[in-house]
């Protein structure tokens, strides 16, 4: 697939993609969206690949739904419609489930959609800088993406309460402080701050990663009975065991 909205490139284990729309804030439409599905089917499925950075070109990560692209279309009930609503969901469960540690590198400016498919990375690196907001009541709109679940879990309910109430900008200190982001480091230093997060989690074996991230996923649906049943009851392809096991014994 040839992409004209988000840029993808592979080295070494990682495949950062970007959102390529910088004169456009990285806004969201439909092609976006449908581009970014592509992108992190094929990383999910290739076996070379450990760690995804989704990250923006430009100052912004993403501002959000192009409310451009919606033209004379009318918000009904403050929804933006289905398809953009099914693509979304889609693209942010796609994100949950591959079997990759998802790493959210926010640059710059991340707004309400932006933010929503943020919050289902494994694992966030934010600017101290950088400007968030959940800007749904400022627009009249309601969130169909997930944030009303996602938010309140990333950073208490609370905070959720007062951050989508008032609609407000935040900056990317304040996410570190709420417990919203891994990791903050100014601007300039956050792609060391990356690195050093990737690094770590590249030289782990695939599948452990990707069990634990099933296992995680299972722990925010299930009770903890229930939970820890199906750690002890699911099986999971990992097969470097041995050879880890063995270079440790040798040693």
């Amino acid at each position: 697939m040839t992409y004209s909205q988000i840029r993808v490139n592979s080295v070494d284990g990682v495949t950062t993609i970007s959102f390529n729309r910088p004169d456009a804030m990285n806004a969201i439409t439909l092609d976006m969206l449908e581009e970014l599905k592509h992108a992190f089917e094929a990383a999910g499925k290739d076996a070379s690949v450990n760690v995804v950075i989704l990250t923006g070109e430009g100052r912004a990560f993403c501002a959000g739904l192009d409310l451009k692209a919606l033209g004379a279309r009318t918000i009904a009930g403050g929804q933006v419609g289905d398809v953009l609503n099914g693509a979304a969901r889609d693209l942010i469960i796609l994100i949950e489930t591959i079997p990759k540690v998802v790493i959210g590198r926010i640059n710059g400016f991340c707004f309400t959609g932006g933010l929503e498919i943020v919050l289902a990375c494994d694992l966030i690196v934010v600017a101290e800088e950088a400007k968030l907001g959940d800007t749904h009541a400022k627009w009249g709109l309601r969130p169909s993406w997930g944030m009303s679940q996602r938010l309140p879990r990333a950073v208490g309910m609370a905070n959720a309460h007062e951050l989508s109430y008032t609609a407000r900008t935040f900056t990317g200190a304040e996410a570190y402080a709420m417990g919203l982001a891994n990791r903050c480091a100014p601007l300039e230093e956050l792609d060391s701050a990356v690195s050093e997060l990737t690094a770590s989690i590249v030289k782990n074996s695939q599948g452990s990663l990707a069990a634990y991230k099933d296992l995680f996923k299972a722990a925010q649906s299930t009770t903890l009975y229930q939970g820890l049943d199906y750690e002890f009851d699911t099986e999971y392809p990992i097969a470097d065991a041995d050879e880890r096991l063995s270079s440790f014994t040798k040693k």
